[in-house]
């Protein structure tokens, strides 16, 4: 959320940040639903004035009759004031509905573009692996080695679906077990955080409106994130957090549920793109200052680099363009993996900075050393997805025999240098 007199004072900007975003907003009926919040606010305001100064006036009044009067003169005032009320109630519904969905403005530096496409490759890193066999793709791959089971998986939960087995699950739990250890040693405080949230916490950090149809919604009027961002979000929800205590930096674990509405069609073969999977997600909590938000988000699209690196999987990294922000991003990276079936890559990794956007919806503040109260910026970049990840990992790490070898930094955590069996 943006703040309404930077809304009014930057209309041009707003316009300029949808159309960049591709997102269907009209600021001028935001600026007219808050020209009607402010006349109405006022006028309640004088007649509130009005009647408690009257109210002072009765108590002196000199003689029935002109008490009388006083009163029959306040029953009109307090009949139009209950009418502007009513009538408030309903601009600002509107007006909260048009907050809510203003688009952040993006970085000077964001591409244009309309979609994924149009993002650009700004770096590069590892040698592109040469198989002297032709490579098999994940799904193959893990089933030949009963790793997987898509069969069964649908049955249980439909379209989708997968059950994870056997060293699967062993390289999977290893990659959370790495992930914990090397993101938890640059700094960042591990957190296991519900996936079940309020409305207000996928309001919050920019999920809803724009996502809803994407989010799991329970008959409790709760929902399941696609993301634990939000939960370690809310965390902070409306509380004053102290100066001295920023940044704050935290390794957040949950269960993640998406819908994947928008994606009919797209890589629904295997587990790159499933509705139910596990994530760890970096968040900073930082002063209000754009040099340190762009400082950490480089910070933490590094550290997922340096994740990748020590795996030794190739990648790239793109800037996402404008068409490919969502409502609350100032700027993002997307961090895309070698793959070998694809002879490309696939998004891994993304790594985003919001300023004070979801901070202001969720009102989390600390106090200036000048008295002045600032809402936080914050950020966030994908430590570890699973079992999207697991895919470049088995992909780039088979062998000719149908093996996959362990990647050495997994090594102590799975207890064995090969997954599978030879020639199966």
């Amino acid at each position: 959320m943006l703040d309404i007199k930077f809304i009014r004072e930057n209309k041009d900007l707003i316009d300029l940040a949808a159309k960049k975003k591709s997102i269907d907003f009209n600021v001028s009926e935001l600026i007219s639903a808050d020209d009607k919040r402010r006349e109405l606010t006022s006028s309640i305001e004088k007649k509130r004035a009005e009647q408690n100064a009257v109210s002072q006036k009765i108590v002196q009044a000199g003689t029935p009759e002109e008490k009388e009067g006083m009163l029959t003169s306040m029953k009109a005032v307090k009949e139009s004031m209950q009418k502007e009320d009513a009538e408030l109630q309903k601009v600002m519904k509107e007006w909260q509905g048009l907050m809510i969905r203003v688009p952040n403005i993006p970085d000077i530096s964001v591409p244009d573009g309309k979609s994924d496409k149009e993002n650009r490759e700004i770096r590069n890193w590892g040698e592109i692996p040469k198989f002297d066999f032709t490579p098999l793709d994940h799904v193959v791959l893990m089933e030949k080695n009963d790793m997987v089971d898509f069969e069964r998986g649908t049955k249980i939960a439909g379209f989708r679906g997968y059950v994870l087995k056997n060293d699967a699950v062993l390289l999977d739990m290893a990659l959370w077990q790495y992930a914990l250890e090397f993101f938890t040693k640059r700094g960042f405080s591990p957190m296991i955080v519900p996936s079940l949230v309020k409305r207000e916490a996928l309001v919050g950090t920019g999920y809803i409106p724009a996502g809803e149809d994407d989010i799991y919604k329970t008959q409790d009027d709760l929902y399941l994130a696609g993301t634990g961002e939000v939960a370690a979000m809310m965390y902070y929800y409306d509380e004053i957090l102290d100066k001295k205590s920023l940044p704050r930096k935290f390794m957040a674990f949950s269960p993640c549920f998406r819908r994947e509405i928008g994606s009919h069609g797209k890589d629904v073969k295997g587990i790159y793109r499933v509705h139910e999977f596990t994530k760890f997600e970096q968040l900073v909590l930082c002063e209000a200052s754009h040099e340190q938000s762009v400082a950490f988000h480089e910070e933490i699209t590094k550290n997922a680099e340096e994740f990748l690196q020590s795996l030794n999987i190739p990648y790239h990294v793109v800037v996402n363009c404008g068409g490919d922000l969502g409502q609350a991003q100032v700027k993002k990276y997307d961090i895309e993996a070698w793959t070998p079936s694809k002879n490309g890559y696939g998004e891994t990794h993304s790594s985003s900075y919001f300023h004070d956007f979801q901070a202001r919806r969720l009102n989390i503040r600390y106090k200036d050393d000048d008295g002045k109260m600032k809402f936080v910026h914050s950020l966030n970049n994908t430590a570890s997805a699973t079992p999207r990840f697991l895919i470049p990992v088995v992909e780039n790490y088979q062998q000719a025999d149908g093996t996959i070898k362990v990647p050495e930094v997994l090594k102590k955590y799975i207890g064995k240098d090969v997954l599978g069996k030879a020639n199966v």
